[in-house]
């Protein structure tokens, strides 16, 4: 197991842990967390009217509180008898992440999903395309929603839009309950059907240490397959109403074959302060859902896309490598790919 599995298992952990004190600490919708783990999504754009048939509106998500939101988010746009879309554009520069999209056979459905850190005030967003069909005034709710299962106040997770009038009043879905998983362990190559059990799990996913599996979710339940994976890894299922811990799942032999190992070809910034702070980015292959490492230490805000990856330089000194720790490994150091950190300053001379 590589140093990044590792670390992706004690993260994941970490945000099944947040998730399972979220569902018994979480205020009711009429009083607000103070600086929330908070995901919001809006909408706003032309739409498709008698005269113009053709409509082209924005998503936007974005993290309202005062922390980074990691991991797998799903957006999806939902539209009315009618109106159809053949996919979204994603905008969102630097691509310091991974997007991707299907939308249903009617074409009333697109589902997207973003793997990447969303650093609380940078906002990211689709461009979505729609046709309305016939020659009579459009009419009907879009409704987009947004699920992560970091997400504490889901007051902001749903947003909707009446052709031809305003936005809907504020939609607060309930917040999802798992009572129970049937299958706990499987091979590490995946395909593994398991059955969560509980309720309001309806327009939910399930994560398997941020990994997605298939297969779909009904009020009271979901039946999946897992990804590959590797160790024991916390199981997830989120909901536009927030997360709900399933507990474990251990994978076993045998084992998924690794993807290749990251490369990277470029640094953007040699230096900085020793206190940290620098923004750095990396250009290579092989990135996606890596961490950018600074001497050894996860870079703050790391965020990293197939083939590119910010952040922050944390606080160090001296001249330290830098790297990526993606699933397939950790990519080799080189010259033209270190820090060097400024000397502190030394004392005022006496006078």
């Amino acid at each position: 197991m590589t140093r990044h599995m590792r670390i992706r298992l004690a993260a994941s952990c970490a945000t099944a842990a947040l998730a399972l004190f979220a569902l018994v600490t979480a205020p009711s919708a009429t009083a607000a967390p103070t600086d929330p783990t908070d995901l919001s999504v809006s909408q706003a754009g032309n739409y498709p009217t008698e005269s113009n048939r053709d409509g082209s509106f924005s998503v936007t998500w974005r993290s309202e509180g005062a922390q980074d939101i990691t991991g797998l988010t799903r957006l999806t746009v939902e539209l009315p008898p009618g109106i159809t879309t053949q996919g979204a554009l994603m905008y969102s520069t630097p691509y310091d992440y991974t997007f991707t999209e299907t939308v249903s056979p009617d074409g009333r459905r697109l589902t997207a999903w973003y793997y990447g850190t969303m650093v609380p005030g940078r906002s990211h967003f689709m461009k979505v395309k729609v046709t309305a069909a016939g020659t009579g005034k459009p009419s009907g709710e879009i409704r987009a929603t947004v699920a992560n299962v970091s997400d504490l106040d889901t007051r902001n997770n749903v947003s909707t839009v009446t052709l031809g009038g305003s936005g809907g009043s504020p939609a607060i879905p309930p917040e999802p309950v798992v009572t129970g998983m049937d299958t706990r362990t499987g091979p590490g190559t995946g395909g593994t059907v398991v059955t969560i059990t509980g309720r309001n799990l309806d327009d939910g996913f399930v994560d398997f240490g941020h990994d997605k599996a298939t297969g779909s979710c009904t009020s009271t339940g979901c039946v999946v397959t897992t990804p590959p994976g590797w160790g024991v890894t916390p199981v997830d299922v989120a909901t536009p109403g927030g997360g709900a811990s399933a507990g474990d799942f251990t994978y076993g032999e045998p084992e998924p074959t690794p993807p290749p190992e990251p490369e990277l070809s470029r640094l953007s910034t040699r230096g900085g302060p020793a206190a940290g702070g620098t923004g750095l980015q990396v250009a290579g292959k092989h990135l996606d859902r890596g961490v950018l490492m600074v001497g050894g230490k996860p870079a703050a805000h790391s965020s990293c896309g197939p083939e590119f990856c910010t952040g922050q330089s944390p606080a160090g000194t001296g001249t330290v490598d830098v790297t990526v720790d993606a699933p397939g490994g950790e990519s080799a150091p080189g010259p033209s790919l270190t820090f060097t950190y400024d000397p502190a300053p030394g004392p005022t001379p006496a006078h």
